[in-house]
């Protein structure tokens, strides 16, 4: 079944910067930041001290509740652990490990023979220690995803649709490494049992989708499905309701319609994961834009600094206008280029002051067309206007919280309203207010 959702919109997709270069892996850095905060949930505490010798895959961080741990993407000694900056904003604990370049692994690590014997909850173990979380973007424990929609999810959906303009980070993870997302993918079906399995591609990734269609006969049990191309098609809600026909209600989650979403990376780690005893210490991420010198895909090792990983695709123009973390629509922009990179760093977007679309007088003019193109069928008007006033009675009764920040409405606007800041402050207030 493919039904289409409310709203949305097509911005120009910029995607033929980055998609036409080869793979590369960067070089191994001579510091890495390893933040204790890189998933939604309680922050990791720290399990080595300053002084201590690290290998590669190595836990070093780790907690109680929704945690996940992250690992020693480099060999070397822990040169510190301080304060660093983070992509999301603000600061957070980081492990600064002074790499040897001798990329000793941990002996621990070991690649389980035999996973066809392991049973749902030793899966979702193996995928929790590896500190897999959503690497498209939202970073929320992947193991704590599987575990909830046991016996509840009939369909899972394998999230290739990337409909963000400039990434072409799981485009490119298709293209090279088929194989190792379908083995993920089947992997985290073994833990939820679904009746269907659907890998949604758009159809502007026709490489992308060729590559599956070739692999799938080794996997009969899936089925790809190539959407046409709309943004924000990416987003969970939007994608589960296209794939099939189903919507999410108000506050609830895909398992409340029986579905369970993961991203295309997410699926190649949880394979690194079983078939090679890897963690989560690397990952590809897109540096793009009109404001880099040769846009690329880079396979980086987590806690790279932004400012190397965009040296390794040749530095920034000197008409560079902002840097994000993540795309255009709803990345974030970087104030400080030391921010290392997550397992949620899909992409940094280098853009120019061709692409800069604000306005130094910002003003609504009553359009109506952030109602026409907001997916999740909000009325971003007003709850732009009640976030500004402090209005958190008005901004619960319109369902704020509904919001998926995609960006739809800003895109959309010709007064350049900055919407998506708004609900962004306006969410806080109510989460302040809850407490």
């Amino acid at each position: 079944m493919n039904s289409l959702f409310f709203g949305g919109v097509h911005p120009g997709g910029h995607k033929e910067l980055s998609a036409a270069v080869p793979l590369t892996a960067m070089a191994l850095p001579a510091q890495a930041a390893v933040l204790l905060r890189q998933h939604i949930g309680a922050p990791c505490q720290p399990l080595v001290a300053v002084g201590d010798a690290v290998r590669v895959g190595q836990k070093i961080g780790d907690g109680g509740g929704l945690c996940v741990p992250v690992h020693a993407p480099v060999s070397g000694v822990v040169e510190a652990i301080e304060d660093r900056p983070h992509p999301g904003g603000g600061t957070c604990p980081a492990i600064i490990i002074k790499n040897d370049f001798l990329d000793t692994p941990d002996p621990h690590l070991q690649p389980y023979s035999h996973p066809e014997f392991l049973s749902p909850e030793e899966l979702a173990s193996i995928i929790r220690e590896a500190g897999i979380v959503g690497m498209g973007g939202a970073a929320f424990p992947t193991d704590v995803k599987a575990r909830t929609g046991m016996s509840l999810a009939d369909t899972v959906i394998l999230n290739a649709c990337e409909c963000e303009p400039y990434i072409t980070a799981d485009d490119m993870l298709l293209r090279t490494r088929p194989g190792d997302v379908l083995r993920g993918l089947e992997l985290i079906a073994r833990i939820l049992l679904p009746s269907r399995v659907v890998i949604a591609v758009e159809d502007n990734k026709a490489q992308a989708a060729a590559e599956v269609k070739d692999h799938l006969k080794d996997f009969p049990s899936m089925e790809l499905l190539v959407l046409p191309t709309r943004y924000p098609q990416g987003a969970e809600k939007q994608l589960i309701q296209a794939v099939t026909g189903r919507q999410v209600p108000s506050g609830g989650l895909p398992k409340d319609v029986g579905c369970a979403v993961f991203n295309a990376a997410t699926a190649a780690a949880v394979c690194r994961a079983v078939y090679e005893g890897m963690p989560a210490i690397e990952r590809i991420v897109t540096v793009t834009g009109e404001g880099v010198k040769q846009p690329r895909n880079l396979v980086v090792r987590m806690g790279v600094s932004f400012l190397e990983v965009i040296a390794a695709a040749g530095g920034l123009t000197d008409d560079v206008w902002k840097v994000l973390s993540g795309g255009p629509m709803m990345g974030v922009a970087q104030g400080d280029l030391s921010v290392p990179v997550t397992k949620s760093t899909n992409a940094i977007v280098c853009l120019s002051s061709a692409q800069n679309g604000e306005s130094a007088n910002p003003v609504c003019i009553r359009c109506g067309r952030c109602l026409e193109v907001c997916p999740m069928r909000l009325e971003p008007l007003y709850l732009y206007r009640y976030s500004n006033a402090g209005e958190l009675g008005a901004l619960r009764r319109l369902h704020l919280m509904d919001c998926i920040e995609c960006g739809c409405c800003a895109y959309a606007c010709p007064g350049k309203l900055p919407l998506v800041e708004g609900f962004r402050a306006g969410k806080r207030a109510l989460k302040e207010g809850a407490k």
